[in-house]
């Protein structure tokens, strides 16, 4: 997610569960926007954490700006990522766009080929802090 835009505290709320694991992923071969996030992101109980945001493995629907299209992902660990089964790795370009944000945000991110992409976040369909699971 390399970004011409800089995060403002307010604009991405992470668990502090996420927060730890997330800072446990850091390391040479991390992406700099994963440093970048962590620095600046709100940081809430899982208890406490609003149902219209997204976190690890929230199961969305993601709106590409251009087309409109909508596809079902589910944001996960790296380990756990199978892109054509529609679980997208949070260090991807498209992870970090999306984590922490909330229904209705257009996330950008830049490809791996340097081409800026889009989405809005149309809708949740499963949180795990909204079902009740504060430990995914």
């Amino acid at each position: 997610m390399q970004t011409t835009h800089t995060l403002i505290h307010g604009e991405r709320t992470l668990t502090d569960l996420d927060h730890v694991r997330l800072s446990k992923l850091q390391g040479p071969q991390s992406p700099p926007a994963l440093e970048e996030l962590l620095d600046a992101t709100d940081v809430v109980s899982p208890r406490e954490v609003a149902a219209d945001v997204v976190t690890m493995y929230t199961q969305l629907v993601l709106a590409d700006a251009r087309s409109g299209q909508r596809q079902k992902i589910t944001l996960c660990y790296p380990a756990d990522a199978e892109p054509a089964s529609g679980f997208v790795s949070v260090l991807s370009p498209v992870g970090l766009g999306l984590i922490g944000t909330r229904v209705g945000t257009v996330a950008r991110w830049r490809m791996p080929g340097g081409e800026e992409a889009s989405g809005q976040v149309a809708e949740i369909l499963f949180q795990p802090e909204a079902s009740g699971d504060y430990t995914t």
